[in-house]
């Protein structure tokens, strides 16, 4: 079951979100002193917190009874868009379509919204995840390279 989470789910929604993008840290080769920004390494419960209170991001788990085992966030901005942040489930739920149930959740909620256009920003090495999302309606509109990330960061798009 989806649902909005509250300030009392943030610790245990910023340990999912570590967990999750830790694998991609390992297999692509990611670690706190290469990449200390990655979310894997840079997620805090201060930083969702700020998020949820200060910048009113949705929030949005998935739940298995009450264990939370995936997540996402959506950042509203001002031109109709919004970008979906965070998406993930624990490696261990991985390949059960929780994935995509959570990614139709953010398209309805962001449509309710009254939001026309969703993006992300990926891991652009990270193939696998690319054919996932443009599987999932999403076009791929640019790379951009920061001095302080090991890798090169890809930028999505899709209508609503």
């Amino acid at each position: 079951m989806i649902k909005a989470i509250h300030e009392k789910d943030i610790a245990e929604c910023v340990n999912v979100i570590k967990e999750s993008f830790l694998t991609v840290a390992d297999e692509l080769g990611f670690a706190i002193d290469n990449a200390p920004r990655f979310t894997a390494f840079a997620t805090t419960e201060d930083r969702l917190l700020h998020q949820l209170k200060n910048e009113h991001r949705p929030m949005y788990a998935y739940y298995d009874d009450s264990k939370i085992i995936g997540y996402y966030s959506l950042s509203l901005q001002d031109n109709n868009e919004c970008e979906i942040n965070n998406l993930c489930v624990l490696p261990q739920y991985r390949h059960k379509r929780i994935g995509a149930m959570l990614l139709e959740n953010a398209y309805i909620k962001a449509k309710e919204m009254g939001y026309k256009k969703m993006s992300i920003g990926i891991v652009e090495e990270n193939k696998i995840l690319r054919k996932w999302y443009e599987d999932n309606g999403f076009i791929h509109i640019g790379t951009k390279k920061f001095d302080f990330f090991p890798f090169t960061c890809g930028y999505m798009k899709r209508d609503l």
